[in-house]
């Protein structure tokens, strides 16, 4: 009891969250007369996993990305092809902030990178400022249930080493999150078309639709990159993962000239300094999860909740309720590496499928970012518009409502999630 108090009190006062992980993790097998050389072998083991090799590759891809022009010709490009339409913008906003989303694998990164050309945008078309900000804060999270974005890939990663006896691979996470991701998307397009009724049309013209295709022709192959290969068996994961940061790599800095050679070795520390975090916070919560797993903490647990809640429906309304207030005060990572060893065998129990309940999680945490009051999401628009944040917390409560009733429908209609793997 009073370690748990002590590691109660760590996370308060700030203690990162790998000590709090480990230090539970060391506790645990030493009280079970484990040797704490089995935390080591778990570093060990993930590093032999092949498809981990996706992750520092993919990362320093999205921050090559983030750190070219190449957003402002993603937005460009869409909103030369598509801006006509009515609520065109609205549109093109949330295409592009899903695409560059996928391709960074954080919110954040997006309201900061995309922010500055998409928020300007929709003010100058007329579209009302509360619209605005919502619309650009709440599309920040959208692409996360998209290839190739990194909580796909760490949840596979994760769920891969409980050992529940059902495959699950980061193929069936990326397919199984398309339908999930494209109900997001048009339940947005739908409220943003009739939102912004009035709003100021963007002639089409040929000649700046020719010219923005040009401009962008050398990111237009990437999504064909990776989707295209992975599922046409061409390429493997990682070797998806290696092309895509080949490629980029090519096109930003020796084609576009737009990161000089100086400047690449920061932006590799940065990437770096990410997924260091996220693979020793991976690497210790897996032995965190041999250790519940040996002391049979979700059995246990299961049987605690099994005679509370009777039904898989009632469960999945708990967990839809306890993953939104997750989302607020954790990043997705460390929910992840945390809290899917103890919920995944649970739901099993439950007869819910383990790469559905998957999506469940993901489409909660990226709705909690930019949950009351607490939702990261929020602060960040509301330091990067420079925007009270009660204005903030007013302008995306439309949209959260419009992505929670996706939500509900992700969780109650497993076919969205499963209909792609065949088991729909």
């Amino acid at each position: 009891m009073l370690i748990a108090l002590g590691l109660i009190l760590l996370a308060i006062i700030g203690t990162p969250l790998f000590v709090i992980i480990g230090a539970s993790a060391l506790w645990g097998f030493y009280q079970s007369e484990v040797d704490l050389s089995v935390v080591a072998i778990e570093f060990f083991r993930i590093a032999e996993m092949p498809v981990l090799l996706a992750i520092p590759l993919f990362t320093f891809a999205g921050y090559l990305l983030s750190e070219s022009n190449a957003p402002y010709r993603l937005v460009r490009l869409t909103r030369a092809l598509l801006g006509w339409m009515p609520g065109g913008l609205a549109f093109v906003s949330l295409i592009a902030c899903a695409l560059f989303t996928a391709f960074t694998g954080a919110s954040g990164v997006t309201i900061v990178a995309l922010g500055a050309l998409l928020y300007p945008a929709l003010m100058e078309s007329g579209y009302k400022q509360n619209f605005s900000l919502g619309l650009v804060t709440t599309s920040g999270s959208l692409g996360l249930l998209f290839a190739p974005a990194l909580p796909l890939i760490l949840y596979a990663v994760v769920a891969q080493q409980m050992g529940i006896g059902v495959s699950i691979s980061v193929d069936d996470m990326f397919l199984a999150g398309i339908l999930p991701g494209l109900l997001m998307l048009v339940l947005l397009v739908g409220w943003s078309l009739w939102s912004s009724r009035g709003a100021t049309l963007h002639p089409f013209s040929r000649v700046e639709a020719l010219d923005a295709i040009r401009k962008a022709i050398w990111e237009i192959p990437l999504p064909i990159i990776v989707l295209g290969g992975v599922y046409s068996g061409y390429f493997a994961i990682s070797e998806a993962a290696a092309v895509t940061a080949f490629y980029v790599l090519v096109v930003e800095v020796f084609i576009h000239q737009e990161i000089p050679l100086r400047k690449l070795p920061g932006v590799m520390r940065e990437s770096m300094l990410l997924v260091g975090g996220i693979l020793v916070i991976l690497g210790l919560s897996l032995a965190s999860t041999n250790y519940l797993i040996d002391a049979e903490i979700p059995t246990q647990l299961f049987e605690w909740v099994s005679a509370r809640v009777s039904d898989p429906l009632t469960f999945l309304m708990l967990l839809n309720v306890f993953l939104l207030v997750l989302g607020t005060m954790l990043d997705i990572f460390s929910a992840l590496v945390l809290m899917v060893p103890l919920l995944l065998p649970v739901a099993v129990q439950y007869g819910i499928d383990p790469v559905h309940l998957g999506i469940i999680f993901l489409a909660n945490m990226q709705i909690g970012y930019f949950t009351p009051p607490v939702g990261m999401n929020l602060f960040i628009a509301s330091y990067r518009f420079e925007r009270p944040i009660i204005q903030i917390y007013l302008a995306t409560l439309p949209w959260f409502f419009i992505l929670f009733g996706a939500v509900l429908i992700i969780t109650y209609w497993p076919f969205l999630s499963l209909a792609l793997l065949g088991r729909g």
